[in-house]
């Protein structure tokens, strides 16, 4: 995954990446920002999301998100921007949260030079069904709750292996 010491000089830095940046990246957003903070290692990280389309820029997370992650003790506080060809380099690791998403990523690394840092969020996933994280938008509060779980599980996981490469 990743390969190189994480320090406060050198922050490890993380995308999450669906299509509009509402529901499912700003909960996975707010979700890893929360579980870094409860591990004090706020240093270490930078953290962002973005969406593959433009839908949705300058917009706050879905209520339905923002209320399912409230109840967890999880504020979203994010805006929605799109995902560029700069965040390829800009960022260590981009997380898709889909197949389709995954493929709109790397559609932008026309060189093929990031791919090693380009993966699914369900990668992380202990329970990893199809791979994707199922979009909520058009569904209702199950369906939010259900994406809550499985990006809290992931990146549960994910901050695991990532905290073994954090130099103190």
């Amino acid at each position: 995954m990743t390969d190189r010491t994480i320090t406060k000089e050198n922050p490890y830095k993380i995308c999450f990446v669906c299509l509009g940046n509402i529901c499912r990246s700003p909960t996975a957003e707010g979700i890893f920002q929360h579980l870094v903070n409860e591990r004090g290692l706020q240093p270490y990280f930078y953290i962002d999301s973005a969406g593959t389309s433009a839908y949705h820029i300058g917009e706050p997370a879905n209520s339905k998100s923002r209320d399912v992650a409230h109840k967890h003790g999880v504020e979203l506080r994010s805006r929605a921007r799109k995902f560029t060809a700069n965040d390829l380099e800009e960022f260590d690791m981009i997380l898709a949260m889909d197949h389709e998403n995954l493929h709109n990523i790397r559609q932008l690394d026309s060189r093929n030079q990031y791919s090693g840092k380009i993966t699914l969020m369900r990668n992380f996933d202990p329970e990893p069904g199809d791979g994707a994280v199922p979009d909520p938008y058009y569904g209702g509060m199950d369906g939010f709750q259900h994406v809550f779980d499985v990006v809290k599980r992931s990146c549960e996981n994910l901050l695991d292996e990532l905290e073994e490469n954090i130099q103190k």
